[in-house]
C-alpha cells in the first residue's frame, strides 16, 4: 500500500515540480537508500531482476533508489536527469501471472535508461508487453498485485495504470495523486490498443461510450478494503486546496497525514486510511519510508526520512553530489538496512510507550526541521557550492543522530503496547523479529 503525488510548476509556490511518495510495506522490511553510478555493459549482457533476466542496456544512468532490501527494483527513486517515478500496488480483475517483472523492477529499469517522463512511459509499456508483470512482492507473506506509476520530470508528469498486460495513461495538468486503486476513468491520453475491446469481450462494458478504465478493470472488493479511496481523497484535497502555493512543506504535511479522528491515537490502532499508514492489522502494511523531490528550478533538492513512520521521522535534505554520506553504494546494502533499523527502534519504543515524553521529542524534531529548512532556503538560486551542500547534509545527519541517541538513551527498558488485543500481539511479534533479516 502506498501513496504518490505530484505538483507541476503551475501549482507550486516557486514554479518547481514537486514529487512525493510514502512507501507502505510490511513493517520489518527495510527500505534502503541506494545510489548507483552510471555504468556501461558489453553487447549481449543480461540483467538479473528480482525473478527473471532481461536484455541489458549499453549504458545505464546514475540513480538514487529507495528499495525493499531483498528486491532488485525500487518503490521510488530518481536519476541524474531529475526523472522521478513512484510505484503503486493496484488490484484488478485480470489474473495475476507467474514470476516476471515486478512493478518495482520496471521502475528501476526506466530510471536507469530514460531521461524524461515520455521516454519512461514508452519503456514501461514496452517492458509490460515484452516481459509481463508478476511475482510475489511480500517480505514475510505472499503478496501479489498489478502496478500503477507516477512518472515525473522537470516539466511534465504522467500517470500509468496497468491491469495484467492492459494499461491506460493520463498526462497530468497541474496536481495529481495515485494510490492503491485505479484512478483513470473515461478520459485518458494513451492506452493499450485492445484495452476497450477486451473489456467489451469480458462483459465489463458495452462499448467505448460507457467505457471507464477504473470501473471496468478494477477489483472493487480488494480496493475497498485497502483504504485507497480515503487516502487518495485526503492527498488530493490538500493538493487542490494548496494549488498555486504548494511547497515541500505541503508535501510533508500530506505524507504525515492521518485519517480524521486518528491523530493522537495513531500508535494504538492500525489505519489503512492514513497516508502516514500505521500497521497492526491482518494486512499489516506500514509506511517504511518517505521521499520528496523538488526539481526543475536550480539544483534538484530532495528530502528523505531514511526510516519509517513520517509522523515521527525527520526529513533530511539531500543532493546527488560527490562526497555525500547519506546514501549507500550497492555493495553496502547491509549497512543501509542497519541505518533503517536504527531509526525503526525509535518507532518501536513509541509503540511500547517507553518514551517519557513523546511530545518533547516531536517538538525538538520540529525545531530541527525548521532549522534545516532555513539553511536550505538560505542557499542562493543556481548551483550552490558543493562544500556548502555537503556541510548542510552532514549537519542534518549528525543532528538527527544526536536527537535519536538522546531519545533512545532516555527510553524506559520496559513498556506496554496499547490498543486492542490483535494490535498488541501483532506488534509484539514484529518487534521480536525486527533484527532477524529474512524475506518471504
Amino acid at each position: 500500500m502506498c501513496d504518490t503525488m505530484v505538483a507541476l510548476g503551475n501549482a507550486t509556490a516557486d514554479g518547481s515540480v514537486l514529487f512525493a511518495k510514502n512507501s507502505d510495506r510490511q513493517p520489518n522490511e527495510p527500505l534502503i537508500t541506494i545510489r548507483i553510478p552510471r555504468q556501461k555493459y558489453k553487447p549481449g549482457e543480461k540483467l538479473k531482476c528480482t525473478y527473471i533476466e532481461v536484455e541489458q542496456a549499453a549504458e545505464t544512468y546514475e540513480v538514487l533508489l529507495f528499495k525493499p532490501s531483498w528486491i532488485w527494483g525500487a518503490e521510488m527513486g530518481c536519476n541524474e536527469f531529475g526523472l522521478n517515478i513512484g510505484n503503486e500496488a493496484v488490484f484488478t480483475r485480470e489474473k495475476y501471472g507467474p514470476e516476471a517483472l515486478l512493478g518495482m523492477d520496471m521502475l528501476r529499469i526506466a530510471l536507469e535508461r530514460c531521461r524524461n517522463s515520455e521516454e519512461a512511459l514508452d519503456l514501461l509499456t514496452e517492458l509490460l508487453e515484452r516481459y509481463g508483470q508478476g511475482g510475489n512482492c511480500g517480505y514475510e507473506r505472499k503478496f501479489t498485485y498489478h502496478n500503477s506509476f507516477l512518472i515525473t520530470d522537470s516539466s511534465t508528469a504522467w500517470v500509468l495504470e496497468t491491469a495484467g498486460k492492459y494499461w491506460a495513461a493520463e498526462k497530468v495538468k497541474d496536481v495529481r495523486s495515485i494510490s492503491n486503486c485505479l484512478t483513470i476513468g473515461s478520459h485518458f491520453d494513451r492506452c493499450h490498443p485492445d484495452l476497450i475491446r477486451h473489456a467489451v469481450e469480458r462483459g465489463w462494458c458495452k462499448g467505448e461510450a460507457d467505457f471507464n478504465f477504473a470501473r471496468c478493470y478494477g477489483d472493487p472488493l480488494i480496493t475497498r478494503f485497502s483504504g485507497a479511496r480515503a487516502r487518495l481523497a485526503l492527498s488530493s484535497n490538500i493538493l487542490e486546496q494548496e494549488k498555486g502555493r504548494i511547497t515541500p512543506q505541503t508535501m510533508k504535511k500530506i505524507l504525515r497525514a492521518h485519517e480524521p479522528g486518528l491523530e493522537g491515537r495513531q500508535f494504538t490502532r492500525h489505519s489503512l486510511k492514513s497516508v502516514c499508514m500505521h500497521g497492526g492489522f491482518f494486512y499489516g502494511d506500514h509506511t517504511t519510508g518517505s521521499y520528496i523531490a523538488q526539481i526543475g528550478k536550480g539544483m534538484n533538492s530532495f528530502w528523505i526520512t531514511g526510516g519509517s513512520t513520517p509522523c515521527l521521522a525527520l526529513f533530511k535534505p539531500y543532493w546527488m553530489i560527490d562526497g555525500e554520506k547519506f546514501s549507500f553504494g550497492p555493495e553496502r546494502e547491509d549497512e543501509a538496512a542497519g541505518f533503517w533499523r536504527r531509526r525503526e527502534r525509535l518507532h518501536r519504543a513509541v509503540l511500547e510507550n517507553r518514551l517519557p515524553d513523546l511530545e518533547a521529542y516531536l517538538a525538538e524534531r520540529d525545531r530541527l526541521e525548521e532549522s534545516i529548512d532555513a539553511r536550505v532556503a538560505s542557499l542562493q538560486n543556481g548551483a550552490p557550492p558543493r562544500e556548502k551542500l555537503l556541510e548542510i547534509m552532514a549537519w542534518a545527519l549528525a543532528a538527527e543522530e544526536e536527537l535519536l541517541a538522546k531519545t533512545l538513551a532516555g527510553a524506559r527498558t520496559q513498556g506496554k503496547i496499547k490498543g486492542w488485543p490483535y494490535f498488541k500481539c501483532y506488534w509484539k511479534k514484529q518487534t521480536a523479529s525486527l533484527e532477524r533479516p529474512r524475506r518471504g
